[in-house]
């Protein structure tokens, strides 16, 4: 029999209303008051969720301020404490906490009683090793169920996790793990990636030689997988032997009550330019904001739960993007987590198979499907046809972000489902951060569901869009600010003396005020649209347009893969506005190619957005969570030296760079 499914964030209201006799005519209402009434609005997220704490705490916001608001002081809690009271309920339900699989076809599932087991073992081999409250432990790790196992150890003991991909060079790594001077690296040998198995153990070496710190290394066997235990290369302890324990000390273990503000994990932005900044984000705060996120928003369910029995919970990502967070965090809920380590195009990278996830779907019998914008964005350019990947019947949301979702793209799944008799698909669309580690914006099951838009502000967030003069605008393009604390904001950033770097990042221009540098526009009835980052904003003629709306008119031509747009805004001279396109296998840009380029633009957007010029490249620069790299490439053309704009080992494709560069100096010599 099928789970009734009915609306999360309607149980709430119900909730709501029985329990505190609040009940909202509207959504919008519902939202006013949770932004307006913030210790209210909070306490009943605690008590919805039935967090527990051994002590009390004295207020739920000491202060309403930005930096430093302080939230249920004298509380304590633990991740991995609400992660472990499902346990018991979801094993005598038969549903798995991970199910993994990875290219080579290996199929894994952890129950939850193993999963619990295998954390206590890592966690008292950790304890041994001399971790303490506050130690941080440097994860080199990709999407495989030992990387959950891992955090959720660390995190038990009140460790400090961080996490970067093994597709990330030395010297990306180093950027960020030398800033936090870990005590323990937790790494792989290698993985599999696009066909191939990648070798990382000269990286792991190099990593232990420049981390002095890190007195202890485990190291997983992803590649060598039979290689023999217990121990690891040069003193190493082995994953799968630290996990094995199985005796009263590990059946007894029970994870450590810490104050609501501990730190859980250090993770890290962009580092397109500079060090990366290391945020720190609490336990307490994490484990709100990211119930409230995946159960109100995303709908996600308890998969033990009559309402949403069998859930289970898939959003693609690297252990390099803050989805992996919160794919974990699925198990906050008692939700069974699907995971998928490779490359979502398949393994043969001359035929990309963009099917690869829907037959892993299919497969694992996800219920929620999740991934970036851009995947869906591939799935529609290659012809996909979903009845061809298996049964899909059971996908009754689907979740994007990372960067805006196009209409088309939209309409493309919806008739997609609605063919293999899945109509009405509802997805939620969202947007927020690696800063907060949560959303600002995303969806409602019971609002409106408009291809393009988001359907709402998240209850919590006090979101707006701000004019030019830091005035509130509805219907209008502004500035995404938000103008009141959420649990979930970094603590700090790691060693910032006098929170220099944490203020400079999002308070510098209006003191106060979350500004997060994404163009909002929040419509009349609510729904939101995200049009691409304030910083790279299109100004032409005094007409400012976000660059999404110009990928959104040019990638919707056939001919087009990718594309990426830059202004060039000259002191004493009129700006200049350069094109890139990556087009099909086989298609050089001609003249043709290039009318139906421009007047795409002029149908879509406006003939003061043509752009002055078109290049046909090879590849569009990219972070490795995806994001088109439009501030270094401006800054390129615009002059400054490439090892001040990017840190290549933070992308995703550093050799694309090079063309961009080359172009930069031909300018400069014609200048």
């Amino acid at each position: 029999m099928q789970a009734p499914h009915v609306p999360r964030i309607r149980l709430y209201q119900d909730w709501l209303r029985s329990r505190h006799g609040l009940s909202f005519d509207s959504y919008d209402a519902l939202w006013r008051w949770s932004v307006d009434d913030l210790p209210a609005f909070w306490q009943s997220i605690s008590d919805y969720f039935d967090i527990r704490s051994p002590t009390p705490h004295r207020a739920v916001l000491a202060e309403r301020t930005m930096p430093g608001a302080r939230w249920f002081e004298g509380a304590q809690v633990n991740f991995v404490q609400q992660v472990f009271r499902h346990v018991d309920a979801a094993q005598a339900a038969g549903l798995p906490a991970v199910v993994s699989r990875d290219e080579r076809g290996e199929a894994r599932e952890l129950s939850w009683q193993e999963l619990r087991r295998q954390v206590a073992s890592l966690a008292l081999h950790l304890q041994a090793q001399g971790l303490q409250p506050g130690d941080r432990v440097a994860a080199y790790l990709p999407n495989v169920p030992q990387a959950i196992v891992a955090f959720l150890a660390v995190a038990s003991l009140g460790g400090i996790w961080s996490l970067c991909a093994p597709d990330m060079g030395t010297n990306a790594v180093l950027d960020r793990f030398r800033q936090i001077e870990p005590k323990i690296l937790i790494a792989c040998d290698g993985v599999v990636y696009g066909g191939r198995e990648i070798d990382r153990q000269a990286v792991v070496a190099e990593l232990r030689a420049a981390l002095p710190s890190a007195r202890h290394t485990v190291i997983a066997r992803i590649l060598q997988r039979d290689a023999p235990g217990p121990d690891g290369p040069d003193g190493a302890a082995d994953f799968d032997a630290c996990v094995a324990r199985d005796d009263t000390a590990a059946q007894a273990f029970e994870p450590r009550w810490l104050p609501f503000d501990h730190p859980l994990w250090i993770v890290y932005s962009s580092g397109t330019t500079g060090l990366p900044k290391p945020i720190v984000h609490g336990h307490g705060g994490i484990v709100l904001v990211m119930l409230l996120n995946l159960a109100l928003h995303s709908d996600i369910g308890c998969s033990y739960d009559a309402n949403s029995f069998g859930e289970r919970y898939h959003w693609y990502s690297s252990t390099g993007w803050v989805m992996w967070n919160a794919q974990v965090a699925g198990l906050l809920l008692g939700t069974t987590c699907c995971i998928y380590d490779g490359n979502p195009a398949g393994t043969n990278r001359e035929a990309p198979d963009w099917a690869t996830l829907w037959r892993f779907a299919a497969d694992t019998r996800a219920t929620f499907f999740g991934a970036g914008a851009a995947f869906f964005a591939n799935c529609m350019k290659a012809g996909i046809d979903l009845g061809r990947c298996g049964d899909l019947t059971r996908v009754r949301a689907l979740g994007t972000t990372g960067s805006p979702l196009s209409p088309d793209v939209q309409r493309w799944g919806d008739a997609q489902f609605e063919r293999i008799g899945r109509p009405g698909m509802w997805w939620s669309n969202i947007s927020g951060g690696t800063d907060f580690a949560a959303a600002f914006i995303g969806g409602n099951r019971e609002l409106p569901l408009v291809p393009g838009e988001m359907q709402c502000r998240l209850l919590g967030c006090a979101v707006e869009a701000w004019d030019e003069n830091g005035s509130p605008v509805i219907g209008e393009v502004g500035e995404l600010v938000c103008t009141a604390p959420i649990p979930s904001m970094p603590l700090r950033f790691w060693n910032d003396e006098g929170s220099a770097r944490y203020l400079s990042s999002y308070f510098d221009t209006y003191p106060g005020v979350w500004r997060h540098g994404d163009w909002l526009k929040v419509t009349p009835t609510g729904s939101c649209v995200i049009y691409g980052r304030s910083d790279a904003t299109i100004n032409r003629h005094g007409l400012r347009m976000g660059t999404s709306e110009i990928y959104a008119a040019v990638e919707a031509l056939p001919q087009v893969l990718d594309s990426m747009v830059v202004d060039l805004e000259f002191l004493g001279r009129e700006s200049w506005m350069p094109l890139f396109v990556v087009l099909r296998p086989g298609l050089a840009l001609d003249d043709a190619i290039r009318a139906e380029i421009v007047q795409a633009i002029r149908t879509a957007l406006s003939p003061r957005f043509v752009p002055d010029a078109i290049y046909q490249v090879d590849e569009i620069p990219r972070t490795l969570s995806g994001k088109k790299q439009e501030l270094p490439v401006k800054k390129l053309l615009l002059g400054q030296p490439p090892e001040k704009v990017v840190n290549k080992d933070a992308m995703a494709n550093p050799a694309s760079l090079d063309w961009y560069i080359a172009l930069a100096r031909s300018r400069e010599r014609t200048a």
